[in-house]
């Protein structure tokens, strides 16, 4: 490298690392939208939205999520990071900008960070909860997959406490992975739960493959249905795809952790009462 490209890349760094940081805590319904992350050809997405709002309030503005929720996902603790010209206190910062989002986003949080804050790059682990309703109902239909078959929760929880660990999840993922892409993933934890007329299925790891959670969920469930119990077959590289993914709708990320452990009781986001 020459000197000339040199100070060009130090610039650039320098001026990244002394714009004003902020980490936002974000909820929103996905229903609407396209998913989290901004492209050129779909502009109804989680990140242009606050991007576009961002930038109408402060001129020139970055932001970035920890988590890139597909299209129909929703999140309750999305965290992503805000680089701005100029300091602002957070409170007037979320209120400005919660004025001006609409109804179905929201931002929870916003403190000052380092930095070199990076929403998605310094996250340890994100934690993914799916709601399954066990019947039908009108008021959270957007927030729940529901099953008419009468599912054996035993048997599902079961293999649930089996996905935790180390494995290789090829038969878990749409995407065709380059040769060179890894398909070990390690599950921290998988919890799954029963509170009312819903079964919560709650995964964290580190990093997920493509659909990943959700062809888990729909493999829990065919467990619960009795089609299968198969699990051990399926965690290695040579495993047929399991096709079956479960829909967007039930489907929440949770919450990012930066190295702090994540107490809360598994509870749902959006309850089903049992009538």
């Amino acid at each position: 490298m020459n000197k000339k490209s040199w100070f060009i890349v130090h610039r650039s760094e320098f001026i990244v690392q002394k714009m004003p940081t902020y980490k936002l805590t974000i909820e929103y319904e996905g229903t609407r939208y396209s998913g989290w992350q901004a492209q050129g050809n779909t502009p109804k997405t989680i990140q242009g939205r606050l991007l576009g709002v961002a930038s109408e309030v402060f001129g020139d503005a970055d932001i970035g999520g920890a988590g890139r929720t597909d299209a129909g996902v929703h999140a309750a603790g999305q965290v992503a990071h805000l680089r701005i010209h100029k300091a602002i206190d957070p409170v007037v910062m979320t209120r400005k900008m919660n004025d001006l989002l609409p109804y179905d986003i929201n931002i929870l949080d916003a403190v000052r960070a380092s930095d070199r804050f990076h929403a998605r790059h310094d996250a340890v682990s994100r934690v993914y909860l799916y709601q399954i309703a066990t019947r039908r109902t009108a008021f959270a239909k957007n927030f729940v997959w529901w099953i008419k078959d009468r599912l054996d929760f035993e048997s599902m929880r079961g293999t649930a406490g089996a996905i935790a660990g180390r494995h290789n999840f090829s038969a878990f993922t749409d995407k065709r992975l380059k040769q060179d892409e890894s398909r070990i993933v390690v599950i921290d934890s998988c919890q799954i739960a029963a509170q009312g007329d819903l079964i919560l299925v709650r995964i964290a790891a580190s990093h997920f493959l493509w659909k990943m959670v959700r062809k888990l969920v729909a493999f829990l469930v065919e467990v619960g249905r009795g089609a299968t119990n198969d699990l051990s077959k399926r965690l290695h590289a040579d495993a047929e795809p399991f096709l079956p993914t479960a829909p967007p709708s039930g489907l929440f990320l949770e919450a990012v952790t930066y190295g702090e452990p994540c107490e809360k009781p598994i509870a749902p986001i959006v309850a089903v009462f049992r009538r």
